[in-house]
C-alpha cells in the first residue's frame, strides 16, 4: 500500500473505529498478527513452516471479525479516549485477551523456530495458543450479540 493508500486507510479507520479504546484494541490485534507473520518469515524448516502457515491463515481470518466487533462497539459506545464503557467491558476484556493471546502465539512460534529440528511435537504449542485467540474472539462476538 502506498503512502496515499495508507492515509486513506487511516482516515477510514478513524471514521469506523474512532481514535480511542476500540481503535487500540483493533490495532493491538493487527500488530500481533503482523508480528506472527514476521516470525514466520524466519522459519527454515519446511515441515514446521507448513504447520505455522496454516495457523497464520486461520489467525488472519480472525482479523476481519475483530474489526467488525470493534466497529460495532464504536457504534454502540463511541470512544475517543481510554475509558471502558461499562456495558461493553466484557467485550473489551475479550478483545484485550485476544490481542495478548495473539502476541503469545507469535512468541511461541518464535521460540519454536529456534528449536525447530529438536521439536518433536511440531507446532502443537503454537496451535494451543492460537486456539485461545479464537476463543477470545468468539467470546467478544458472543458478548456483542447480547
Amino acid at each position: 500500500m502506498g503512502i496515499f493508500g495508507e492515509l486513506r486507510q487511516g482516515r477510514r479507520d478513524d471514521a469506523e473505529l474512532g481514535k480511542g479504546l476500540w481503535r487500540r484494541a483493533h490495532d493491538r490485534f493487527h500488530r500481533g498478527l503482523d508480528r506472527y507473520h514476521q516470525v514466520l518469515e524466519g522459519v527454515e524448516d519446511e515441515r514446521l513452516y507448513g504447520e505455522l502457515v496454516v495457523i497464520a491463515n486461520e489467525l488472519a481470518e480472525l482479523s476481519a471479525r475483530v474489526r467488525a466487533v470493534c466497529i460495532e462497539a464504536q457504534r454502540l459506545a463511541p470512544s475517543e479516549g481510554l475509558d471502558i464503557p461499562g456495558q461493553l467491558s466484557g467485550v473489551h476484556r475479550a478483545l484485550s485477551k485476544a490481542g495478548n493471546s495473539l502476541a503469545t502465539t507469535a512468541e511461541a512460534a518464535a521460540m519454536l523456530r529456534l528449536a525447530a529440528p529438536a521439536a518433536p511435537a511440531g507446532a502443537a504449542s503454537v496451535r494451543r495458543r492460537a486456539e485461545a485467540v479464537h476463543e477470545h474472539v468468539d467470546e467478544a462476538e458472543r458478548l456483542m450479540r447480547r
